[in-house]
């Protein structure tokens, strides 16, 4: 198993339209595709509050790779997206990295 974590910078004021892309449509459409999210998480101490990490569980880097694909291809996360974005761009930077976890880590 590994684990992307998944950091997006929104743009001032932007972070409640993320969530409720995620919320309201990111989440089936992953299902649809067997994407597992491993925890969403807010800012509420640090750099910036305008920030949405989360992790997403692959089973392989192979995965990774065929399920992402197939999502970011599918039609109706561009719908999402673009109805989503409607009032303007939502996010300012997005940063992602492929972790594994150590032999003493509670997560496997």
């Amino acid at each position: 198993m590994i684990y992307e974590l998944r950091i997006y910078d929104c743009l001032p004021g932007r972070l409640p339209a993320l969530l409720k892309r995620f919320n309201e449509h990111t989440l089936a459409i992953w299902d649809r595709h067997g994407i597992r999210q491993a925890g969403f998480f807010t800012t509420v101490i640090g750099e910036n509050s305008n920030r949405l990490t989360y992790f997403i569980a692959w089973e392989s880097l192979a995965d990774r790779e065929a399920k992402w694909a197939a999502f970011i291809s599918d039609p109706a996360w561009h719908e999402a997206r673009d109805d989503s974005e409607r009032d303007g761009p939502i996010i300012a930077n997005i940063s992602s990295q492929l972790l594994a976890p150590t032999a003493f880590s509670s997560v496997k």
